[in-house]
């Protein structure tokens, strides 16, 4: 079944029921309206606070923009890129791509106007739809881009190198085009991080697409009255692949463009939201406003919020511990996935196992896992290997990328270049990155553990640990250290903390700095790396990752 199916099935069982809702609370006193308001949205798609749109009306502009692209000749296979922010128009058009038979291809909305260039020609996109906020980078290079055929610009103020979303959609029919598509027909492009340099193309299926729904229906339990709140960026896989299970089941989703934490809380009361996922520092930001009496909960209606799940980076035992302390009758999970296995789930902790706070889990619905050595032999249980995942969510390949797809994927294992090890129950614990690890004087250092341990001083908001370079030892380990507001660190503190730590797992530098995250929640350790280990340094760590 492709994933278009899903839209359509929604569509005709709850066809008055809201599909979606956009929040920006940015404009908080600006107005309320649906998307049948339609000539007030459009001439002011901005100053709303508060908009949504029904399964019917999403369905139907589904259906007009893929009518849309195929009267401008895009056939099935062809691929179209998406460069917005968050917002009501994105998922029918990213879905009016799919039901045209060709491919999504969603674009990081911090990417430069180089990288965009960059993925735009690598994923052989031939038209482009981006949004307002990127209008001067689009500017920069469209002129360089001969094999985009079209621009078209969602919003207000269409510039003249473009052509308007708006006005060319409403003129399109509502129903669906006839195009025969199966679940082994090429769905979507994501591109990874980037985090070695530019990023790579990975193409799923819709067998994958579908997949990503099923696993994370079955590992949270959503019904048709969850109501799913969704804070980070859609053109990740993380929170998309989070939502396809509400969607799976006909479930509002609330898109919420911010991250305060009273606007959090805020979207949970106002719109009865039942799951939120978030990042890290958004769960701590949430518990420090609560301490400092920035936030009262009862001027919030919380009952409903039933599950708190967070995924793509390590999660501190601590810092759930203190999570279930304020808010003791919340399910609590964790999922581990990247990219390349259609996002998250392929390793889950459950909320059963909160008693394994720590591990990422098990392997998820449908999922198989391994810990291997070099050779792809499963190392002893407890001990450090490389993490492989097989399942319908493996990516096809790297498009365009024979060399690098055959690196990490052999007998339909997908090889995920993190370090991990099984306890004694078959929990699987991240340890690091293999890219990430350091060699200190000949002993293996994983950065992860480190940090770990260092985020249970209360004093520290953040830590990233790095690799610097060391003329006797190779390398030693740096933390760099995010101090809460309102504490105080000392480097000497630090050092007294760390007595805990075997002698060869010390941080040898404390740098006392921000701690930079993509809008995913990684770490950005190569701008780390460029910031205290100087270009040279890093260019050879790009070459070693590639």
């Amino acid at each position: 079944m492709p994933i278009t199916e899903i839209l359509n099935k929604n569509a005709e069982l709850y066809p008055d029921d809201v599909a979606l809702v956009e929040i920006n609370p940015q404009n908080e006193n600006a107005g309320r309206v649906t998307w049948r308001d339609y000539s007030l949205i459009e001439a002011n798609p901005n100053e709303f606070y508060r908009r949504e749109i029904t399964w019917k009306e999403f369905n139907k502009k589904a259906n007009r923009f893929a009518n849309l692209l195929m009267t401008r000749g895009i056939k099935k296979g062809d691929k179209v890129s998406i460069l917005m922010m968050n917002c009501l128009e994105w998922l029918p058009i990213y879905f009016g791509i799919l039901k045209a038979g060709a491919i999504a291809v969603p674009l990081n909305y911090r990417y430069t106007a180089e990288e965009i260039k960059y993925c735009v020609n690598k994923s052989d996109s031939e038209f482009v739809v981006f949004g307002p906020e990127f209008i001067g980078r689009i500017e920069e290079i469209c002129h360089r881009m001969p094999a985009v055929k079209m621009w078209l610009y969602a919003g207000e103020g269409c510039p003249t190198f473009a052509e308007s979303y708006e006005s060319l959609i409403q003129y399109c029919s509502t129903h669906a085009p006839k195009v025969d598509i199966t679940d082994e027909d090429d769905g979507a492009i994501y591109f990874s991080s980037g985090t070695t340099g530019f990023p790579k193309a990975i193409l799923h299926n819709h067998e994958s697409l579908v997949h990503a729904a099923r696993v994370e229906q079955n590992h949270h339990s959503q019904t048709k009255d969850d109501v799913f709140l969704c804070i980070p960026p859609l053109y990740h896989t993380g929170a998309k692949m989070h939502w396809f299970g509400s969607f799976l089941v006909g479930g509002k989703a609330v898109l919420l463009k911010g991250i305060k934490p009273e606007w959090i809380l805020k979207a949970v009361s106002d719109e009865k939201c039942t799951i939120v996922w978030l990042l890290v520092p958004w769960a701590q930001d949430i518990l420090d406003a609560i301490d400092r009496g920035d936030i009262e909960l009862d001027d919030y209606e919380l009952e409903q919020w039933r599950l708190m799940h967070i995924g793509a980076q390590p999660v501190p035992p601590s810092l759930i511990r203190r999570w279930k302390t304020v808010f003791p009758n919340h399910d609590y999970d964790t999922n581990y996935g990247l990219s390349e296995s259609i996002g998250p789930g392929c390793v889950h902790l459950g909320v059963e196992n909160i008693h394994k706070v720590g591990a990422i889990g098990k392997a998820g619905f449908g999922w198989e896992v391994k810990i291997v050595d070099p050779q792809h032999n499963e190392v002893p249980r407890g001990e450090v290997g490389e993490l492989a995942v097989k399942g319908p969510g493996v990516m096809t390949c790297y498009y365009k990328d024979e060399q690098s797809t055959n690196e990490v994927l052999a007998d339909g294992w997908l090889f995920t270049g993190d370090m991990a090890e099984e306890d004694e129950d078959g929990f699987i614990y991240l340890v690091d990155r293999k890219k990430d690890v350091i060699i200190s004087g000949g002993e293996n250092l994983y950065p992860v553990q480190i940090e770990d341990f260092l985020r249970k001083n209360d004093a520290i908001k953040d830590v990233a640990v790095i690799g610097i370079p060391d003329a006797r030892l190779g390398e030693i380990a740096a933390a760099v250290i995010e101090v809460k507001p309102g504490y105080s660190l000392t480097e000497e503190e630090v050092n007294d903390f760390c007595l805990d730590l075997p002698k060869y797992k010390r941080p040898r530098k404390i740098i006392f700095s921000d701690v930079p995250r993509n809008p995913t929640g990684k770490i950005e350790k190569p701008t780390l790396r460029k910031r205290y280990c100087g270009d040279s340094v890093v260019a050879q760590q790009n070459e070693i990752n590639k």
